[in-house]
């Protein structure tokens, strides 16, 4: 996996300390990091049923924050390149691996174009990203341009079937149309920033599981959603009753997705 520099100084690498205070102190949080290692194994064992070797892989973390998912990939001794537009944020993440002793390579760049090679990586991960990127396709496409055959990439971001989100701290801002996101988006970047806990890049755009499986399969992506994903042997009997159900009936599927805040895809490339 070879890298290049990837700073761009067109774009804004710092951060408002309101938000670096606010997301360092998340990024620190148990649920932060069960989170985070939920969807490690996960992808760890898709992989695997899809006959992937899983003993040494290279990860990229595109948007990776202070670092954590990173952290935790690199402790299972696989190669770890982590990438953030946010210069302070990444100081974080580089101060945590060397507390840690852990090899990282991290950069400050942009996720429209990455500094890795085609078909470099083995796992791309885009964790809470391209609903910040006004630029959303490129920064997809890139990351499909690096994936292997054969590897995966995951992705959350926004999800637009449901009203509960985290972007924005407005009630059910979700279901709020196009011009009043847009309303809000201009305040959250003038004269309110706390409306998006202070980010200097508010979420922009709002996806759903579906558009994002019909737009990755022509890139010869098979996709799988959050209830694709759980392992209905290790679920308590009502949530394993509902994905079994959910799994067989379309519907029920596109109910959950409504009743879920946030939109997870995990893709393996195909060709």
């Amino acid at each position: 996996m070879n890298a290049t520099t990837s700073r761009d100084d067109s774009l804004d690498h710092r951060s408002d300390p309101n938000f670096l205070a606010y997301y360092e102190e998340a990024s620190l949080s148990d649920a932060t990091a069960q989170r985070f290692r939920t969807i490690r194994d996960k992808s760890l064992a898709l992989l695997a049923a899809r006959g992937r070797s899983t003993a040494h892989l290279r990860v990229a973390d595109i948007g990776c924050g202070a670092g954590t998912q990173s952290l935790l990939w690199a402790e299972l001794g696989h190669s770890v390149f982590g990438l953030d537009v946010s210069a302070p944020l990444i100081d974080v993440a580089q101060r945590r691996a060397v507390e840690r002793a852990l090899v990282i390579d991290f950069k400050v760049g942009t996720a429209t174009a990455l500094p890795l090679e085609d078909g470099s990586v083995d796992v791309c991960l885009l964790p809470e990203l391209l609903e910040h990127v006004p630029e959303w396709k490129t920064c997809l496409h890139e990351a499909v341009r690096v994936v292997d055959s054969g590897g995966l990439l995951y992705l959350s971001t926004t999800n637009t079937l449901c009203p509960v989100q985290s972007e924005f701290n407005l009630p059910w801002y979700g279901w709020y149309p196009g011009f009043a996101k847009r309303y809000f988006e201009r305040l959250a970047v003038t004269t309110r920033p706390q409306l998006a806990n202070y980010a200097t890049y508010p979420a922009v755009n709002w996806f759903n599981i579906y558009g994002l499986r019909d737009y990755l399969a022509p890139f010869g992506f098979d996709c799988f959603d959050r209830f694709d994903m759980i392992d209905v042997d290790r679920a308590r009997a009502p949530l394993r009753v509902f994905v079994n159900m959910a799994r067989a009936l379309a519907p029920l599927r596109f109910i959950g997705h409504v009743l879920t805040p946030g939109t997870a895809v995990f893709a393996v490339k195909t060709k």
